[in-house]
């Protein structure tokens, strides 16, 4: 097997999906997150991921922007969070999430590698475009995939189809990366070599495939991918 493109998921793979909660938690006026801001982030991701499946399920889909709206307002009516201001900054710090520390030097050995790197993602191509300028990444990505140009999100095979198309590979010859466990078995079952990015050392998916290797972050990517 010769790995020639590296597809990387994006939210919780490349950007940390906790840093806009976080990130408001230590800013004045939001104090009332300063204790709760782990579990509202986690709920937020909850919820948004659950609203995506059933939107792919059920077919009634809406872009990632307002699913992941949809999923932060659930979470703060259960956390009794009612301020409009709060609402707008969380917002406006997901749009420019942080990268993961190991995120620019991993990509920059890989393009150094002569790799194609890409993004495949559910966000939309304005989010995922915003998260890549803040992160400053965007030299060493050959391009940004997102589900917007099949109008499903993962797990379905039409998301990982773009690929092929994009890129002329076949799934042997692609290694895909993901923090997301059920997208790791996913992809691993339509034919991509995997990589589960397991940061919170979560047990495997009880799924018909199963990650080809764990990882705790990204830092062995470009040894696994040479």
């Amino acid at each position: 097997m010769t790995i020639a493109t590296c597809i990387f998921d994006a939210y919780g793979t490349l950007f940390d999906v906790s840093a806009a909660a976080r990130r408001a938690a230590a800013e004045p006026g939001y104090e009332a997150l300063a204790g709760t801001w782990q579990d509202l982030a986690a709920t937020w991701r909850r919820k948004q991921l659950e609203y995506s499946w059933l939107r792919a399920v059920t077919g009634d889909h809406r872009d990632f922007w307002q699913v992941t709206q949809d999923g932060l307002d659930w979470a703060l009516e259960q956390a009794d969070l009612t301020d409009p201001a709060l609402r707008d900054r969380l917002l406006a710090l997901y749009r420019e999430l942080d990268a993961f520390p190991e995120v620019p030097k991993m990509l920059g050995r890989l393009k150094a590698a002569g790799k194609t790197t890409a993004i495949l993602s559910n966000g939309t191509p304005d989010m995922l475009a915003a998260a890549v300028s803040s992160a400053g990444i965007g030299d060493l990505l050959d391009d940004t995939l997102s589900v917007e140009s099949v109008g499903v999100f993962k797990p379905d095979r039409r998301v990982y189809d773009l690929v092929g198309a994009r890129f002329g590979c076949v799934p042997a010859d692609v290694l895909f990366v993901s923090s997301n466990g059920w997208d790791v078995a996913s992809a691993a079952h339509y034919g991509f070599a995997t990589v589960w990015v397991n940061r919170a050392g979560e047990p495997t998916d009880r799924l018909s495939a199963r990650p080809g290797t764990i990882l705790k972050d990204l830092t062995e990517i470009p040894e696994l991918a040479a």
